[in-house]
């Protein structure tokens, strides 16, 4: 009868280990996580944000909605875009998507 109670007791003892034992594979979880997903997310955000503020009148850009168009007009949270001749939009400067071409670039094609 002893033999059981003893049993029972090292049972007990050893799900005080098992109990941190599993949280290590949630740790390593959230780490592959973070430098899978969270990481490069973050840094794309970075890199977006610092293009947004480096734009200025006559780069060429594509909005999220996918419109290119040349920059005319820079204020501090719109601009205007010249879609095409005498067309000219309004947009956020979040809704910029990507550079389509470099002023330097668009300025040597035209001459």
């Amino acid at each position: 009868m002893t033999n059981i109670a003893y049993a029972m007791g090292q049972g007990g003892a050893g799900q005080g280990a098992g109990g941190f034992s599993a949280f290590v594979p949630l740790i390593l979880m959230f780490v592959v996580f973070y430098f899978l997903l969270i990481r490069p997310q973050q840094k794309k955000t970075k890199e977006h944000r610092e293009m947004i503020t480096h734009l200025k009148k006559g780069d060429r850009i594509v909005t999220s909605g996918g419109l290119h168009g040349r920059i005319t007009a820079i204020g501090e949270t719109t601009m205007t875009v010249e879609i095409a001749e005498k067309v000219r939009v309004k947009i956020s400067r979040g809704n910029v998507a990507n550079l389509a071409q470099p002023a330097s670039q668009s300025q040597g094609d035209k001459k």
